[in-house]
């Protein structure tokens, strides 16, 4: 079988048409979220939504449970929306009150999301291991409601993402000049937090709920190493994410390993080749007079005179 025969057996297959819309999708909504979120110095907060979305998942296998809903794991994309946005939410209202208080916010988060998670899958009559594909990921699972769900919280997160680009940086960056310019800070704060949670959820089918963060930062950070303004920033993070997301599930596609962990060890070896390189390609900026239209006043050696070592001032080619 050639190349080509095994491309075309690739994209011939439901399983991977779904999987590859999944990939590019979350693949170019992740960075976006991610970019606010450096910005904000917030790297972690994905982490901690995960968590709290792990909790959901689980509520959401309860409900379905409790209603007969066959299969049981009907309720648990939505469940895990709720559960995320509500802690975010709750991450954003404490972190207003101080450092200290937001860092104590997320490791409330961590703790409780996993541990509700693990309880409340027991209640509904499953096991720890239907928890697995949540944290780590199982793109190959995903269904054709699950697509539904990934397309329609993708085009929302982008579309405010991109959308309101500018009012969300200046709220990103420093939060007394988007008060002081008369921007609604609380409120675009909040945005900020809800479109990070929608974006955690759409990526726990993807990467996993543990290893979604990266994705959300990883390429930013590789973007920052090239790029000199916001908006490029964010969009080299976006097609960043969006090449190592489909390339890491055709590699799984041909190879037996875990797409959501080959997706961001793939992240992370291009950031550290593009870190490697970047002082490499980085041109030196030309030396520039700062006052060009004045007279230098510091003697060069070229400015002595040979024959008498006398110190001879010449005319500046500009007068």
């Amino acid at each position: 079988m050639t190349a080509w025969d095994q491309v075309v057996e690739l994209l011939s297959s439901p399983l991977m048409q779904r999987a590859l819309i999944a990939a590019v999708l979350v693949g170019a909504a992740a960075p976006v979220v991610g970019t606010f979120l450096v910005q904000r110095r917030m790297a972690l907060l994905g982490d901690g939504i995960g968590h709290v979305a792990l909790t959901g998942v689980a509520l959401g296998w309860l409900v379905g449970s409790w209603a007969g809903l066959v299969p049981q794991d009907t309720l648990a994309l939505p469940g895990a929306v709720i559960a995320a946005v509500v802690g975010s939410i709750v991450i954003e209202l404490v972190r207003e009150r101080g450092r200290t208080s937001g860092d104590l916010a997320l490791a409330l988060m961590f703790y409780g999301g996993i541990a509700g998670g693990v309880l409340l899958i027991k209640l509904a009559g499953g096991t720890n291991a239907n928890l697995i594909s949540y944290l780590f990921g199982s793109i190959s699972t995903v269904s054709t409601a699950d697509l539904w769900w990934t397309v329609a919280l993708a085009v929302l997160v982008l579309g405010v993402g991109v959308g309101l680009r500018t009012a969300l940086f200046a709220v990103s960056h420093d939060e007394e000049f988007a008060r002081a310019s008369g921007l609604p800070v609380r409120l675009l704060s909040m945005l900020v937090a809800t479109i990070a949670a929608l974006t955690v959820t759409i990526a726990m089918r993807v990467v996993g709920l543990l290893l979604v963060s990266a994705l959300m930062i990883v390429p930013v950070a590789i973007a920052q190493l090239f790029a000199r303004s916001f908006s490029r920033t964010m969009t080299l993070a976006s097609v960043i994410g969006v090449v190592v997301s489909v390339s890491g599930l055709v590699l799984t596609y041909w190879q037996d390993i875990p797409p959501g962990a080959t997706i961001v060890v793939l992240a992370i070896l291009v950031y550290a080749v593009a870190a490697t390189l970047q002082p490499l390609l980085r041109r030196p900026a030309p030396p520039q007079d700062p006052h060009p239209d004045m007279v230098d006043d510091v003697l060069l050696v070229d400015d002595v005179d040979d024959a008498d070592g006398v110190a001879v001032r010449r005319p500046s080619p500009t007068t």
